[in-house]
């Protein structure tokens, strides 16, 4: 008896440590989708990094998306003072970017075509930029979905968007850009909208 009251209060308590933790479900896949995320190679990432709906520590207004360079996480603002928390990839120190944006694209499997500050650094990628970019697809490094970041009517050059390296997640590996597992990218491209206001810091 005394064994399944300490089980009970555990259990209880894991509860209550987990209260503000609400686990989001997978948003429904197109067959296009389906088929080409089955051709990227699938990382369990770690438990902090999976999709969640948490309390909104950010204070901004809903609809806004705001990155957390340091932590690893960007936040999906919503009503009544939540949060979706998604695990992402950001830029290495080098290559790292902060500031205030707006959405001004929204882009499905986007075609990849890589700048000229990247090509200085990776001359191999060349022959990319000669036969007009990559074609969106599985292998593809901007995955599933791209949100581009404008200032003004500016293109920064920076994006939030998939990956074909989910193993990825948690580290700061990117130029610049912010990485999301194709699932994760897709169930936020799904809420964003237009113009609506990025944060990252």
């Amino acid at each position: 008896m005394r064994l399944a009251f300490v089980a009970i209060a555990g259990a209880l308590l894991l509860s209550a440590c987990n209260a503000n933790y609400a686990r989001v479900p997978d948003p429904k896949l197109s067959t296009r989708d389906a088929d080409l995320v089955a051709m990227v190679p699938r990382y369990e990432v770690g438990a902090d990094y999976n999709r969640y709906e948490v309390s909104d520590p950010t204070g901004q207004p809903p609809g806004t998306i705001v990155v957390d360079t340091r932590s690893k996480f960007l936040y999906f603002v919503l009503p009544g003072k939540k949060a979706i928390r998604y695990g992402v990839a950001t830029g290495a120190e080098a290559f790292g970017w902060s500031g205030t944006a707006r959405v001004g694209s929204l882009q499905e499997w986007p075609a990849w075509h890589p700048p000229a500050d990247m090509i200085q650094r990776w001359p191999h990628l060349k022959p990319v930029v000669d036969a007009g970019g990559l074609p969106g697809g599985a292998d593809n490094p901007l995955g599933a979905r791209a949100i581009y970041l404008y200032q003004g009517n500016k293109d920064t050059l920076y994006r939030i968007h998939g990956t074909n390296e989910e193993d990825k997640i948690g580290q700061s590996v990117s130029s610049g850009c912010i990485r999301m597992r194709n699932i994760d990218v897709i169930d936020l491209y799904n809420r964003v909208k237009m113009n609506s206001k990025v944060v990252v810091m």
